[in-house]
């Protein structure tokens, strides 16, 4: 196990310093010129060369862009992402402060996908070619194919305009929670419970398994002890690549919902192109995604005794 996350945390290096030079050089790519762009953020539209040649200097835009990087990167080991070209505060703390209200929703609509997915992608199992199976997979292709803003404007038309029983936007009591995190939880319910069907379906054609209904347990306990854990591998596997894509369909629902998140300061931060908030956001997202598939990673062993990540 040691030696695995040696060779994890090597591979995880690697792929941040990717991101990071991409995320780095996503200010080099855009149309316009960075220090121009900062100026008028700064000083207003009407800035003048001088003004923007001063700007370039500050910023140590008018360094080669190797040297940039260097700056940027042993900044960001410090927790010194730079500040804000449109508030002018520290983007660490622009991102800490918005970073629990992302957590919050994108838990809580994890937890709603697996309390709505494991459930029904057992009973599909069991219950194979039945009505309910039927159903089932109908409404996981529904959620499959129906984008996340779309459920959105759909829960909000509902719930919100006709019922009036759920609000719209804002954070802060429970009931503002629950239309974000079903928008963001159905999706990702309807490929988690079509994979618990077909994992467990392929698990209850195992010897292990007619042995343990020939010992007379009951179906319940074969399903439970036996069917059910050995088939959640594959499923904690799209759940960790889920939950990274949780981060990222955030972006549209927290706009939606006006839910005051990583996703909303990002949309922001690119509406107003403001580059070292975007930098920030992307590098702590990947950081966020890497670090989720190492645990889910780690987890298999707990699922599986018969894993082992053993030098061989």
């Amino acid at each position: 196990m040691t030696h695995y996350l040696l060779r994890r945390f090597c591979a995880m290096f690697f792929i941040l310093l990717c991101v990071s030079i991409i995320t780095f050089s996503l200010m080099h790519f855009v149309p316009g010129d960075p220090a121009e762009i900062i100026a008028e953020k700064k000083f207003g539209e009407n800035v003048t060369t001088e003004t923007v040649e001063l700007v370039r200097r500050e910023m140590g835009l008018d360094r080669p862009i190797f040297i940039q990087y260097f700056r940027w990167i042993a900044g960001v080991l410090q927790g010194d992402f730079g500040s804000s070209s449109s508030t002018g505060r520290p983007v660490w703390n622009e991102i800490m402060t918005k970073l629990p209200a992302t957590a919050e929703l994108a838990l809580t609509a994890m937890l709603v996908s697996l309390v709505i997915a494991i459930p029904v992608g057992v009973i599909s199992a069991v219950k194979q070619y039945s009505i309910m199976d039927s159903v089932s997979m109908v409404g996981a292709m529904l959620g499959v194919s129906m984008p996340n803003f779309w459920l959105g404007l759909l829960l909000i038309l509902v719930f919100s305009v006709n019922f009036g029983w759920l609000p719209v936007y804002g954070r802060g009591e429970i009931t503002q929670l629950i239309l974000p995190a079903l928008t963001l939880g159905t999706g990702i319910a309807a490929v988690t419970a079509r994979l618990t069907r077909s994992s467990i379906l392929e698990i209850l054609k195992q010897d292990y398994i007619r042995t343990a209904r020939s010992k007379g347990l009951i179906e319940t306990a074969v399903i439970n002890r036996h069917a059910l854990k050995n088939a959640l591998i594959p499923v904690v596997t799209v759940v960790g690549l889920q939950f990274g894509a949780l981060l990222e369909g955030a972006v549209v629902v927290e706009v939606i919902f006006a839910w005051p998140g990583l996703g909303r300061l990002l949309f922001d931060a690119i509406y107003a192109r403001d580059f070292p908030v975007i930098q920030g956001c992307v590098f702590l997202i990947a950081v966020m995604y890497v670090i989720v598939n190492l645990i889910i990673d780690i987890s298999y062993a707990w699922l599986d005794p018969r894993i082992r990540y053993e030098v061989k």
